[in-house]
Parts: C-alpha cells; structure tokens; sequence
C-alpha cells in the first residue's frame, strides 16, 4: 500500500519545486519567497505556512553554508567591522581605552584584554566570542 496518492505525488511535486536551490538564481527566488513568509508567518507557530517557511529557512541556511560562507574574523577585524557599521571613531570607545590604545589594538600592536572584551561586548550588544 502506497502512501503516495495521485493527489500527494502532484501536490509535493508542487511544493518540493518551491524547496529546490540548485543555483544563484533559485537561490535568490527562495530569498524572495522566505521574507514574503517571514512578513505574512511572522513567530506564529500556529500560522498553516509555518512549517513551509521552517523547512525553507532550513534549505535557505544549508546552501548560504555551502555557497556562501561567512569568513572567519577575529576580534580585531570585529572591532573594525562595528566601528564602521556603527560609524565611530578611536575615540567614541572610552570604556575600552584611550584612542591611542585602540589605534594600537587595530594595528594588532595590542591585544585586546578581558575587561576590554567585556566592555565592547556590552557596547555592542553581541556575544564577547565576537572578539576572541
């Protein structure tokens, strides 16, 4: 006994086509169709398309893994990172020293201690990992 009706096998013949990513152009159309869910499902569990927009999270995320990887940085080229995005100076950071001191932290002439980790961690908002 098949469980895979004529009704089924064209329905998930359907559905599984809107799950596919073989390329960059199937990439960018499930990009499309995931913030078109993440508008309508939002966080609700409950909502009939929440399974649908789970499972194409999930392939979304397999092939951003594979096609697109995130490159590793370390806690110095973090620091440079946030300071852009957020536009800040040297001296914006006086909880973490004094503007000569993180020059020398960007030139990797210094590490980066404990409590200044800590201190940037807070001030940014992001786990203190970011700058190990």
């Amino acid at each position: 006994m098949s469980i895979m009706t004529p009704q089924l096998q064209q329905s998930w013949t359907q559905v599984s086509a809107l799950l596919e990513i073989g390329n960059e152009r199937e990439y960018d159309s499930a990009l499309e169709r995931l913030n078109s869910l993440i508008d309508e499902v939002g966080t609700d569990e409950r909502h009939p398309l929440y399974s649908f927009f789970d499972t194409l999270g999930t392939v979304v995320h397999a092939w951003e893994e594979q096609h697109h990887p995130m490159p590793q940085l370390d806690g110095v080229d973090s620091l440079r990172f946030l300071l852009d995005e957020h536009e800040l100076t040297q001296s914006d950071l006086p909880e973490v020293g004094t503007p000569e001191m993180i020059a020398e932290i960007l030139c990797r002439k210094r590490e980066l201690n404990a409590r200044q980790i800590r201190a940037l961690s807070k001030r940014f908002g992001v786990s203190p990992s970011v700058f190990v």
